[in-house]
């Protein structure tokens, strides 16, 4: 095995002599070039077989079956491309809707009365072909404002400086002319939904359903619904609740088409988006800023809330979209008013200066209670700006909230969206009831008509893996659930260097340390008495928290005789301290000293026994394992040396663009265990779904990429071996994805095994895990969710694709989310059993609690990493992570900062639990 403490490069040849010189009459011939190695493409596995074990159970699920009566018509696609009057191309989204709509009332005889199935913008499909190739016609629209603002109203006052008077035209409507040009793009039998259906998926099928989707959405476009994506909302406030900060959660619905073995079926789930409460915009901005009254408020911040969002403005009930904010106050912002009865010298309007205030009150009698005060919004150009006061106007309903939610935000989201299986069944079967595609004009013309009954599966129930607990006793969980009452962990450690922090936490630290080490006897913890407790001092409380925690290490290095084993950490705030991730990065990557913070509001055993739980993994002990992980009886991965990775990226929130997505790969270590995780975490590009430091080459004989770092840890780990065998589970990705994960990062993990030992051919399986998706499942007559360790790899999976879907946790509130499995490649030969049976007993390693959870441990433990180590980053100075200094930097090419590495003695821990 010295082969992996060697380089694998081959040396270099000796340079070679110049080649002799050609003789002057010979031609040199040209050498054909070799032909290139072709590279073999991979694609997702074929299912093998089905699973047998477990006991069976009928389910229903969220798929409704589809018919479609015609296979052997033709969508054609046209692609659709609209010109101002004056050829500008209309860019603002919203009016190709209204436009399109217009063509079909005014041209339908030329267009031989087809049905279209337009996506709102560059796409739109038809039954059968249209008369011609390519279309032109003239439209015109009134009021084009009213669903987006283009800038072209004539709004309520013009900052008039440049000329013609065009504030004071009360025009009721605003015609405008379009130019639409429809051309033919390609044609889409459909037939190929019926070869999707066989398992021979193409271009072709995926465009077909993707028409069949876009029927949907205009379908619901029509009724004025709010479209994201495959969901839709319907302005109606019954389906609003309130999450704070001006925020509304609004519940709609998602639809897709999906091909599975059982056939066509369209998937309906309860979908759920953020709005901006409509109503007078002093309402939105007084609760997102939980400001008193208007005169408290923050207007820089408004601004950037209010940017593009559209109002109504009274008395006229014209729409707009908001540019901006006066610089001035209401009662002091003046504009140029044309005076018609005033002419000056040569016969033009004369201009008056005026404040907005005035203006409204005097000019056109509108009586202003409080706005005098307060900046007024901008509607206009930047040249142009066009004042309206801030009372006036009304934010209109369905737009979207896309900026990243509080922690209080999101946890009442949750609360207030999730439904019981029963009630979530019934909102769905009247959904569909309600939504009438039954009378859609472009399903009935392709033959489609739709089920209104929940498919029936058959699913099976795994049985729960068997524990060990310590004492050598046996352990089965029941529900998904077990406890440690009058148990003692399996593997615990003991807590002898270790000192509490307190960062101003209201707490009797006495009384808990003596808790603390009560409950860790309970459970075959040793703990010696801490070395001190670190109170904060009252002055360093006012300082930043960078500074608090550096004052706090200067008081523990002054008073410690070395680094400690454990610190624990009171923090005054539950959830998001900003002191957290300062203290963690100097613990972990400065000194390398395992630590656990906690906010010491309700404590009880209970509290103290989960917290001893994390505590114990971090300092290298184990609370429970597997049975089959003791003896060692794992089917396939006890036999050979294996390691099992998990593998995610977890981007900024959608608001921002520049701060950099964080890979996390979390390995297993000292085989034949599979409890026991390390995990490498590093930067990469913003908003990168790849992980691209799985390999990474600097020179001949050096690997500064992610997966030497694991190989080398499992090799050191396990008695010096290397596996033979990599299980690789990939979070996150969707399946426009796979080929990707497939080709690109299993290609990285190749070569850095290639690159630590030439000979060395490791066989791989890889396994994608997603929660995102749409669909649940329920038990018939029951109002329970279904019980944990179900699976179901039949009848609403993959026509051809592996892939199954498991609830191993017990749903305890809502309804449960099952993780979809999809194995896209399987060099090692699992039977269905033994893959589902593995994935099942990986949701019963995960140290931090006592329960199985939704979706493989170390996916789980990919995620904590990740978030945890994301924390040192917020602190940094942000003027060096941004992108927008220094000049305009091409895209991808943003240096991104790297994260600090984690000290020696915690790189390989649990830090992460």
């Amino acid at each position: 095995m010295d082969s992996f403490e060697q380089d694998g490069n081959g040396a270099a040849p000796d340079s070679l002599p110049p080649p002799p010189p050609v003789p002057p009459d010979v031609v040199p011939i040209k050498a054909e070039p070799e032909p290139a190695k072709k590279k073999v493409v991979r694609v997702p596995m074929a299912r093998r077989g089905l699973g047998s074990k477990g006991q069976k159970i009928t389910l229903l699920t969220n798929h409704f079956k589809v018919n479609v009566g015609s296979s052997d018509g033709h969508f054609f696609h046209y692609c659709v491309s609209l010109y101002y009057e004056d050829g500008r191309p209309v860019d603002g989204k919203g009016v190709g809707r209204k436009v399109i709509e217009r063509v079909q009332e005014t041209y339908g005889n030329e267009l031989a009365g087809k049905d279209f199935a337009y996506d709102g913008e560059k796409s739109l499909f038809t039954v059968g072909a249209l008369p011609n190739n390519k279309h032109e016609f003239t439209v015109v629209l009134e009021d084009v404002t009213s669903n987006r603002n283009n800038g072209n109203a004539s709004p309520d006052v013009h900052d008039d400086s440049n000329g013609q008077d065009r504030k004071r035209i009360k025009r009721p409507y605003q015609s405008k002319t379009f130019k639409v040009e429809i051309s033919f793009a390609a044609k889409i039998p459909m037939q190929a939904i019926q070869n999707a259906l066989r398992g021979q998926e193409s271009e072709n099928s995926q465009e077909a359903l993707r028409v069949l989707d876009i029927i949907l959405r205009q379908h619901a476009a029509k009724q004025g619904c709010l479209l994201v994506r495959q969901s839709f909302f319907q302005n109606n406030p019954d389906n609003f609740t309130d999450i704070g900060g001006g925020v509304l959660g609004c519940r709609g619905f998602h639809s897709s088409f999906r091909a599975s073995q059982g056939g066509l079926s369209l998937n309906i789930d309860v979908s759920t988006t953020m709005i901006i409460r409509p109503g007078p915009v002093v309402d939105f901005l007084l609760a997102n800023q939980n400001a008193r009254d208007p005169y408290s408020l923050d207007w820089t911040k408004a601004k950037r809330s209010l940017k593009n969002l559209r109002i109504k403005v009274s008395p006229s009930n014209q729409e707009y979209k908001i540019t901006g904010l006066s610089e001035q106050l209401c009662k002091d912002q003046l504009f140029s008013l044309k005076q018609k009865s005033m002419k000056n010298d040569n016969g033009e309007a004369e201009n008056l200066q005026i404040t907005v205030y005035d203006y409204f009150v005097n000019h056109r009698n509108i009586q202003l209670r409080y706005s005098a005060d307060l900046p007024c919004i901008n509607v206009g150009k930047p040249k142009r700006p066009t004042y309206i006061p801030l009372e006036l106007c009304s934010l209109v309903s369905l737009q979207r909230y896309t900026k990243a939610l509080t922690t209080f935000q999101r946890a009442s989201l949750v609360e207030k969206s999730r439904q019981k299986p029963q009630e979530r069944m019934t909102v769905l079967s009247s959904a569909l009831q309600r939504s009438n595609y039954g009378a859609e004009p472009m399903l009935r013309s392709c033959g489609v008509s739709i089920s209104t009954n929940f498919t029936q599966v058959e699913g099976r129930v795994l049985p729960a893996p068997r524990l060990k607990v310590g004492n050598g006793e046996d352990f089965f969980p029941r529900n998904g659930r077990w406890n440690f009452n009058n148990k003692k962990l399996v593997e615990p450690t003991k807590i002898e260097r270790w000192a509490v922090v307190n960062f101003s936490a209201r707490c009797d630290t006495n009384s808990l340390v003596r808790d603390l080490i009560r409950c860790g006897d309970m459970k075959g913890i040793r703990i010696d008495p801490p070395f001190d407790v670190f109170q904060e001092s009252n002055q360093n409380r006012r300082c930043s928290p960078l500074v608090r925690v550096e004052k706090m290490f200067e008081d523990i290095q002054s008073k410690l005789p070395g680094a400690p084993q454990f610190l624990l950490c009171l923090l005054p705030d539950r959830k998001n301290s900003d002191l957290y991730g300062p203290w963690k990065k100097k613990n972990l990557s400065e000194f390398g000293i395992v630590t656990q913070c906690m906010a010491p509001t309700r404590v009880n055993d209970q509290y103290l026994t989960n917290l001893l739980l994390k505590i114990n993994a971090k300092l290298g002990g184990l609370n429970s394992m597997l049975a089959i992980e003791q003896t060692p009886s794992i089917p396939v991965v006890s036999k050979v040396p294996t390691i099992i990775l998990g593998m995610d990226v977890s981007h900024g929130s959608p608001g921002q663009s520049d701060i950099p997505s964080i890979a996390a790969v979390v390995s297993s270590r000292q085989w034949p265990l599979i409890s026991r995780y390390r995990a490498s975490v590093r930067t990469q590009s913003p908003k990168l779904e790849m992980i691209d430091s799985l390999f990474k080459k600097v020179s001949d004989k050096e690997d500064e990429g992610i997966m030497r770092e694991v190989l080398l840890d499992f090799y050191t780990s396990s008695g010096k071996r290397k596996p033979d065998q990599i299980i690789i589970f990939r979070d996150g990705v969707s399946e426009s994805q796979f080929n990707q994960v497939l080709n690109i990062e299993l290609d990285q993990v190749i070569e850095a095994c290639k690159f630590l030992d030439e000979s060395w051919n490791p066989k791989f399986v890889v396994i994608v895990a997603q929660k995102n998706h749409h669909t649940k499942f329920f038990q018939q007559g029951s109002p329970d969710n279904v019980p944990p360790g179900t699976v179901i790899d039949n009848k609403i999976c993959h026509p051809k694709n592996n892939d199954f879907y498991l609830c191993a946790h017990a749903g305890m509130i809502g309804t449960t989310r099952p993780t979809h499995y999809h194995v896209l490649l399987d060099q090692i030969g699992f039977s269905a059993d033994d893959l589902q049976e593995l994935v099942h007993s990986l949701s019963y390693v995960y140290q931090r609690s006592t329960t199985a959870i939704s979706v493989v441990a170390p996916i789980c433990y990919a995620h904590l990493a990740a978030s945890q180590v994301g924390t040192f980053m917020k602190f940094e100075d942000t003027s060096e992570t941004s992108s927008s200094h220094g000049g305009v930097t091409a895209p991808g090419a943003i240096s991104v900062p790297q994260l600090p590495r984690l000290k020696e003695n915690v790189c390989n821990s649990m830090f992460f639990c």
